[in-house]
This record gives structure tokens, C-alpha cells and sequence, in this order.
């Protein structure tokens, strides 16, 4: 559950939608933002996630730390410690354009939001092919687990 730009979604309608979805849906609910959706309140704050976390929500979606202005590393390891006091996982995500932007700047977003303690990282498509390029991908990966991990997982069969 979240809101795409300039849709009016507040976090409040997202709380009311984790609710629903619980009732109807029985996989794994992500709630959150990763930018202001055009509505003038908090992307990611306390109150919103106690919320989501209330309604059910099993992972709580946050803007990356480095992708929206003034979201902090401290911002983002208090949420982290709500949704993990309440066995929830936290996702960042680049999904403001900085997916196209260079591969040093992706890892340092990646190296900055696993020290925060985030549990999965989600890198957008808004690039110039409507994908991220392959190398921030990579960088991300490489970033987060190292070199042998990404290239174990790059060459491990779909059908294992």
C-alpha cells in the first residue's frame, strides 16, 4: 500500500487499506512511502508506522536515506527499531529518479540504509528505459552482500 506521485494518498487512508487488505488477502502487506505523494505531511514518521504496524502491515516501506530531503539516517534507524519491536520488516526504496543516478551514489545509499539496520532494499525503475540500468543493480547488490554473494545469486537456476 502506498501512494504514487501526486496522488493525494495520505498515511492515514494507508493504515485504513493495510486494514482491509488483511481481511482479504492473506500474503505479506508493504505499507509506506517513498516520497510525499503530493500531500503535505511526513513521508515516513512515528506515528504513521505505529499506525501501519496496528493496522497489520508486515513490512514497512520508507524512502532510502539519501533519496528525499531532510529524511535522516536517524529518522530512519527509529522507524527501524518501531516495525523490528513489532517482528516487522523495514524496506528502503530508491524510487525518486536516483535509481539512474551513478553507481557510487547507489552504493553509498545501500552501504547507508544497511547500517540502519533496513532488511530489504528496493531500487526503482524510473530511469531513462523505465529500469534501473544493470550496473546500479549490481552496485546495490555488490554494495550490500559482496562480490560472491551477487555473483552466487546472478548464477543461481530459477528452477533450485
Amino acid at each position: 500500500m502506498t501512494g504514487n506521485p501526486g496522488s493525494g494518498v495520505t498515511n492515514e487512508q494507508i493504515a485504513a487499506n493495510v486494514r482491509l487488505a488483511k481481511q482479504l488477502f492473506s500474503g505479506l502487506v508493504i505499507a509506506g512511502k517513498m516520497h510525499a505523494s503530493g500531500v503535505d505531511e511526513a513521508v515516513a514518521s512515528h506515528e504513521a508506522v505505529s499506525q501501519f504496524l496496528e493496522a497489520g502491515a508486515d513490512v514497512i516501506l520508507v524512502p532510502a536515506v539519501g533519496t528525499v530531503p531532510g529524511w535522516t539516517d536517524a529518522e530512519m534507524i527509529d522507524i527501524v527499531k518501531l516495525a523490528h519491536a513489532h517482528q516487522a520488516l523495514v524496506m528502503s526504496t530508491i524510487g525518486t529518479s536516483q535509481e539512474s543516478s551513478g553507481s557510487h551514489y547507489i552504493e553509498n545509499i545501500a552501504v547507508r540504509n544497511k547500517v540502519c539496520g533496513v532488511d530489504i532494499q528496493h531500487i526503482g525503475d524510473a530511469a531513462w528505459t523505465n529500469e534501473s540500468p544493470l550496473e546500479n543493480i549490481f552496485a546495490l547488490s555488490r554494495a550490500v552482500r559482496g562480490i560472491s554473494h551477487t555473483i552466487e545469486r546472478m548464477a543461481r537456476s530459477i528452477n533450485r
